[in-house]
């Protein structure tokens, strides 16, 4: 994917989705491409996150037309819930791929045969440009850096066959080195992203731009459908060109995307229960990302989150010394009306005076992607419990509760931070007495049960329940950040309308 950062490569190692058995079906009007499953009994590793390292592109417009009567629609494998693979072509004759369809970044890169020295490649499909007619030299070298290693190569142009469509002279990334044991363990070849031209590494233009531009979808729309049924036949589907009226229910609600890169749109209050959790009540940014597996949010909320589903994390003494130290200065500053976000500064904890908002001390994956750099000086663990702290002592005033209350619930969160990967562990046989967590887009809420929002790990007494949760902590003006994945849009179907500048969210089907 193409944002971001901290969050890192999932891939939760335990469904091997297929045998590369594919065939063309038309189903009025649609072709689809049929992939298999089968069960892969691994161990897993949790998550991905991919931060490029070249600077913000000049955005570029792209007049949009369109010929084609059908939607092409490409099936994909559900890779134990955590990943989602199609398969595409490159070259002439066509040479096969598995990749992840990831809407968080826009660039589309495949092993190339030049990898000599990178173990990755030894497990997976290589393009052989030699074998291509089409193929055309470009040799411009590329990088893109993620959590848990990098991938690096140089530009090749050549034919990209997706359903049943021909994208033509489609610029993408040969990667010659996939250093780490991600990449070799991963079930995927490569990488097609689906976000747009100004976080394409080389401001290459994305697959999708190609196939508006050559009028190759009858509308600028895609959208997935994602089968959360590990039991299923069918991972998923994504449909160029429209949507297919059998994967939802009802209608889409639709919000405007606020900034180009990724599909990034305005999101408001997150609940828990039913409660309020008191930080995005006025408002956060979101990211649909179909290429991160879980859920990710600010470390404040989903601390909370881990709370209330008992959630067991990395115990912070950092967290827990603030609030001993400074919890009941910190309420009764709250209670005399000071202004929450100048807090920390005025206590000496935090070294700004808290008029750019609450700002975590983690660096933006985001900025580091455009190449900016956070003062560190500036941050560290006091500040960030601190700010924490602030959140979840307001949250629990305006419930009207004690201040022994207050800070034993404050303690108790402390205690339910995240590990330092993000991941962490639930009681499988608790799923019946766990809240339900909701989000705010366009005014609606759309709500996640338990067993929508924990992944279930192993069979019978190995079984292993993760929360679907990890946090990831974006600092203003970009952040508050969430970054809604396939936890997410599994549980709704989801529409990237790129003529009208939207995003769009039902009930899947």
């Amino acid at each position: 994917m193409g944002t971001k950062n901290d969050a890192r490569l999932v891939a939760l190692f335990l469904w091997v989705l297929l045998s590369p058995v594919v065939f063309s079906a038309e189903n009025d009007g649609l072709i689809r491409i049929q992939l298999n499953k089968k069960q892969l009994d691994q161990r897993i590793r949790l998550h991905r996150r991919n931060v490029a390292t070249e600077q913000e592109s000049p955005s570029g417009k792209y007049g949009l037309h369109g010929s084609s009567e059908d939607a092409e629609i490409v099936e994909l494998k559900n890779y134990m819930d955590a990943q989602y693979f199609g398969e595409i072509g490159i070259g002439t004759p066509s040479q096969k791929f598995t990749v992840v369809f990831d809407t968080g970044s826009s660039n589309l890169w495949v092993p190339s045969s030049k990898c000599y020295f990178s173990i990755a490649c030894f497990f997976h499909s290589k393009y052989k440009s030699g074998q291509s007619s089409t193929y055309t030299k470009n040799g411009k070298s590329a990088a893109i850096h993620y959590g848990t290693g990098a991938i690096s190569g140089f530009f090749s142009a050549d034919h990209v066959k997706v359903g049943e469509l021909v994208v033509q002279n489609q610029d993408f990334i040969e990667a010659t080195k996939e250093p780490g044991i991600t990449f070799v363990a991963a079930k995927f070849d490569g990488i097609l992203g689906l976000g747009f031209q100004e976080i394409s590494v080389g401001n290459a233009v994305p697959v999708w731009y190609s196939m508006v531009s050559q009028g190759l979808v009858k509308d600028p729309v895609f959208s997935f459908w994602l089968n959360r049924n590990i039991e299923g036949e069918e991972g998923g589907e994504i449909v160029f060109g429209g949507v297919d009226s059998d994967h939802f229910k009802g209608n889409h609600t639709y919000v405007p995307v606020t900034q180009k890169g990724y599909w990034q749109f305005d999101m408001g209050d997150v609940l828990v229960d039913g409660e309020t959790t008191g930080f995005c009540a006025d408002g956060c940014a979101a990211i649909a990302d179909s290429g991160t597996s879980l859920l990710a949010g600010p470390t404040t909320i989903i601390t909370q989150i881990n709370h209330a589903i008992g959630a067991s994390g990395i115990v912070s003494q950092q967290c827990k010394s603030v609030v001993t130290q400074y919890g009941k200065t910190i309420l009764d500053l709250l209670i005399a009306k000071t202004q929450p976000k100048k807090i920390c500064s005025q206590i000496g904890l935090c070294a700004f005076d808290g008029t750019r908002g609450v700002s975590f001390g983690i660096e933006s994956v985001i900025d580091e992607k455009l190449g900016r750099k956070h003062d560190s000086s500036l941050h560290g663990a006091p500040c960030t419990a601190c700010e924490m702290a602030v959140v979840w002592i307001q949250n629990q005033l305006n419930r009207n509760m004690t201040e022994e209350q207050i800070l034993n619930y404050v303690n108790e969160l402390c205690e339910r931070l995240p590990s330092p990967n993000g991941e962490s562990a639930v009681d499988c046989s608790s799923l019946s007495s766990m809240p339900s967590v909701s989000f705010t887009i366009g005014g609606k809420l759309f709500d996640l049960a338990p067993e929508q929002y924990i992944l279930k790990v192993g069979e019978g007494s190995a079984a292993q329940c993760l929360s679907g949760f990890i946090a990831l902590d974006v600092a203003p003006p970009r952040g508050p950040l969430w970054i809604l994945g396939d936890v997410f849009m599994g549980r709704y179907h989801t529409v990237f309308d790129y003529g009208k500048m939207r995003v769009g969210f039902a009930e899947a089907a």
